[in-house]
């Protein structure tokens, strides 16, 4: 009997079995823990903020607003603000802290003996607690002559100056120890990047006397170009959900030359109560960064691969 004169009953049936005896049921039950997991701490916060985001509530009562939150949340003139210091932090993040991994990664895989140990040392910054890393950089920021950073600046007759008191040099202030505190990680990662491109090509240009910088556009950059495409959207997603460092250095101060999206939705939240509208912005923001990351990952894909 063929596989077309048996009822398709019988067939589904005996594709069934022959799927548990190649261990496809022990397989689903192995899975069922992990997408169960995955499902409460992944995928119900999201469907729960998009309820959240259409409903005025302290957590005890709720009232249906449908796009009200949504609608107060545009018409806040704070917003405005907000999204262009959170620009602004996103702008000079990668002006500043977008080529110094690169740069460090390049120069200790230059070198020969000391090479593990600059790798320990770049990484060092990681290792500080964040919180930690922000209150040590807050006082080397003290404004006053004592300050680590004024004091410094006294040797050559310069200063005092406002750092994180002044509107002008708060945000600078901050990208600065934000670059401290995360460019190990980069930095490694682009290392170990750099370590997989074959040797030969280093070789061939050194025998044409090519020099580093030289040997660093031709062959360092377009063998890491996936690398950095990938690194620089993680950069612009993380820069736009700075929160910690603004927060505890300057707290959106001054005159709210600070203040960054998150914030915001930090100060509806948990200083106005109003968690609905806190939900919407965090929804819009949701929605802004996932259209950047499509039409960045489709504008790059052709550079990336030819």
């Amino acid at each position: 009997m063929t596989d077309a004169t048996i009822p398709p009953t019988t067939q589904r049936s005996r594709g069934v079995v022959r799927w548990v005896r190649r261990g496809g049921l022990s397989t689903l039950i192995f899975f069922i823990p992990l997408l169960a997991s995955f499902g409460l701490f992944s995928w119900w916060p999201i469907l729960r903020s998009l309820l959240l985001s259409l409903q005025r509530t302290n957590f005890l009562t709720s009232e249906w607003v449908g796009l009200d939150n949504f609608a107060r949340v545009l018409r806040d003139p704070l917003l405005l603000t907000a999204t262009w210091n959170t620009l602004w932090f996103a702008i000079l993040a990668f002006v500043i802290g977008f080529p110094v991994p690169v740069i460090l990664a390049v120069f200790i895989g230059e070198l020969r003996r000391a090479r593990r140990l600059a790798s320990a040392l770049v990484y060092l910054p990681v290792i500080f607690p964040p919180v930690v890393a922000v209150l040590l950089w807050k006082a080397f920021f003290d404004p006053s002559p004592q300050g680590v950073f004024n004091t410094v600046l006294g040797w050559f007759d310069i200063g005092p100056v406002p750092w994180l008191n002044s509107g002008d040099l708060a945000m600078p202030s901050i990208v600065l120890q934000a670059t401290w505190a995360s460019f190990g990680t980069a930095t490694i990662i682009y290392l170990a990047t750099l370590m997989s491109i074959q040797t030969e090509l280093y070789d061939a240009a050194e025998a044409d006397g090519a020099a580093v910088s030289r040997r660093f556009w031709h062959i360092t950059l377009p063998q890491m170009r996936g690398v950095l495409l990938v690194m620089f959207l993680l950069q612009v997603i993380g820069t736009f959900q700075v929160f910690t460092e603004p927060y505890i250095m300057t707290n959106g101060g001054p005159e709210n030359r600070t203040v960054t999206i998150l914030m915001l939705i930090y100060r509806y939240a948990f200083i106005s109560g109003d968690y609905g509208r806190a939900t919407a912005l965090s929804v819009l923001l949701a929605i802004v960064l996932s259209a950047l990351s499509a039409v960045y990952l489709w504008a790059t894909r052709r550079w990336s691969t030819s």
